[in-house]
């Protein structure tokens, strides 16, 4: 299986470097390509810089022949907010919310308006922790990736050109003691890197390679790429002292421009050495490596070694990277100080490095989060597939078990479909039978009716004072008589009010019983009726309800001049039957 190619991509702020590498198995990497090319923009035209970003990206892969795919590019440093703090030793799970606090105190934005992280980077004699916090504003940053992705390219990190470079830096000369000084002079500002074992700090000058242009614009009055042009055609730094002059004048000029702006920078690298020694507790450096774009004008490096009078070597971040046969390693050797921020970025894709910030855009973000649960998605799909096919597999083999069951069924059912037929036949002859006799059963047992009825009462009755003179049918609470009857119960009797003639043709149903009768003066008086009423609560044939007495009884007052008293029942039948 191939090694993975790893793809970085350094946005200058006046110049794009592409670099594919391959990833060698002892972790090291393979350099395979690597091109540079200018995108000079005026400062005013800061705006436009995507769009030549854009304009630029596809031409370059083409020449390194590098296919759309994941790419590791680093923003500029005049573009990113950086800042180191120390903080009080507390314990790990206050850090995060102390790191919060001081990035809201120390970035110049509102956090929710930048993309932002930090990193720790050791301790110093204090015990004090040491944080480096880096932000850059979201809407910039977002612009600079849409640049990036439009050329095909995906975003898989976002560094920062100082941290890219301190990699590639503790990648090559990581057996290095004591403190090492890094200074990369790029187009619009200077990135100094003080490097010892455990230790880092960088600051960032705001002078740069279009320092230069801009004082020669100013000193030949001529445009801004004009004056770029003179500065890449004349431009070197004059020696000066016993140094003799370029014989041309306007070659000498540009000369001595160049090393008034080198002066400057050299001032500003002494006093950043000046507050790295006392403010953040660092060694003296004991060596200078230059690096940049404008680290290759003719006679920095001596420059450099007049002022600080250190041993100063331009940085080679290829010393442990293998330079692939295709590419010319006089060419490469050439260039070598300008790879430094695009070694460090591969080298975030092959090994856990010192400086792991990572500044990706939100929607970058957002679409690794959802590459990472992918897998997590496809897995659900596929189960749920297999589920369906599962269902699928199982309903299909129910229903062929069904089949065969219901086969197996037929045949033994068949033989008994002409069994079912003859007893229909038999049902229906049962059904006519039936509704011919339930008449003659219903008669038969109403017939019976009356016995049940009289014997019922005449076991309820009290033994003595009292008995029963007429007793009469009722139906919905009406006495029922025969048509031509004189009255109920006795012949000289008279009919009640509510007495009613019932036809003989249409019988209504029985569903009550009307009881007069008479009780002689007693101790008890009417009581003995009350009595008789409480036997007839537990009775099979009558529902006599205990609470409902007074709907029941009608008794009549006893006076001292009667023998017998009259007294009247209305008695509810539990199972009512038609008269015959």
């Amino acid at each position: 299986m191939a090694a993975p190619r790893i793809v970085s991509l350094n946005l200058g702020s006046q110049t794009l470097g592409l670099a594919e590498f391959q990833a060698q198995p002892n972790g090291g990497l393979l350099l395979r390509g690597y091109c540079r090319r200018e995108i000079f923009a005026e400062p005013s035209a800061e705006t436009d810089r995507a769009r030549l970003i854009a304009e630029a990206l596809p031409a370059m892969m083409r020449q390194l022949g590098v296919k759309p795919g994941p790419v590791n590019y680093a923003v500029p440093g005049q573009s990113v907010f950086a800042r180191f703090v120390k903080l009080p030793s507390v314990d790990q799970e206050k850090v995060e919310r102390i790191i919060q606090f001081e990035a809201q105190q120390n970035v110049p934005f509102p956090l929710n308006e930048v993309v932002w992280d930090y990193q720790l980077v050791g301790a110093d004699a204090a015990e004090k922790i040491e944080v480096v916090l880096v932000a850059i504003k979201a809407d910039l940053l977002e612009g600079i990736n849409a640049a990036v992705e439009s050329a095909g390219l995906r975003t898989r990190l976002v560094g920062m050109t100082t941290m890219a470079l301190y990699n590639g830096f503790r990648f090559n000369y990581g057996e290095l003691t004591g403190c090492s000084l890094v200074i990369d002079i790029g187009a619009r500002t200077t990135n100094v890197l003080f490097i010892e074992p455990g230790k880092i700090f960088s600051r960032s000058i705001p002078i740069g390679g279009s320092s230069i242009t801009s004082a020669i614009a100013k000193e030949f009055n001529e445009p801004i790429g004009a004056a770029e042009l003179r500065k890449k055609v004349d431009g070197f730094v004059s020696l000066g002292g016993a140094y003799a002059e370029a014989s041309q004048p306007e070659v000498a000029r540009v000369s001595k421009l160049v090393r008034n702006t080198m002066t400057r920078l050299h001032s500003e690298v002494a006093r950043s050495i000046s507050f790295y020694r006392t403010q953040q507790q660092g060694s003296h450096p004991e060596r200078v490596f230059l690096c940049g774009g404008t680290a290759s004008t003719p006679y920095m490096r001596e420059f450099f070694h007049e002022k600080l009078q250190w041993p100063v070597e331009f940085f080679n971040p290829l010393r442990n990277v293998v330079v692939g046969p295709a590419l010319a390693v006089e060419e490469v050797s050439q260039a070598a100080h300008l790879l430094g921020e695009l070694v460090g970025l591969a080298l975030r894709s092959t090994m856990t490095c010192p400086m792991e910030l990572n500044l990706r855009p939100a929607s970058v973000v957002r679409r690794q989060q959802l590459a990472q649960r992918q897998p997590y998605f496809i897995l659900a799909g596929v189960c749920f597939i297999l589920g369906l096919l599962a269902w699928g597999f199982y309903f299909g083999r129910s229903a062929r078990v069904q089949a065969a069951v219901a086969n197996h069924l037929e045949e033994e059912v068949s033989p008994m479909h002409r069994v079912e037929t003859q007893l229909n036949r038999f049902r229906r002859e049962t059904a006519v039978l039936d509704q011919t006799a339930t008449p003659l059963l219903g008669a038969i047992g109403d017939r019976g009716a009356w016995l049940r009825i009289l014997e019922d009462l005449n076991a309820r009755l009290p033994s003595e004072n009292i008995w029963i003179t007429e007793l009469a049918p009722t139906s919905g609470d009406k006495i029922m008589v025969e048509a031509g009857a004189s009255g109920v119960g006795a012949p000289n009797s008279k009919p009640s009010e509510s007495a009613i003639t019932v036809a003989g043709k249409n019988p209504r149903m029985i569903d009550g019983v009307f009881v007069r009768g008479l009780y002689l003066s007693n101790p008890k008086q009417q009581e003995i009726v009350v009595d008789y009423f409480r036997n007839l609560v537990g009775s099979l044939v009558f529902e006599v309800n205990a609470n409902e007495q007074s709907e029941v009884i009608k008794p009549s007052t006893p006076t001292s001049t009667e023998w017998a008293y009259p007294y009247e029942l209305r008695l509810k039948l539990r199972q009512p039957f038609t008269l015959p």
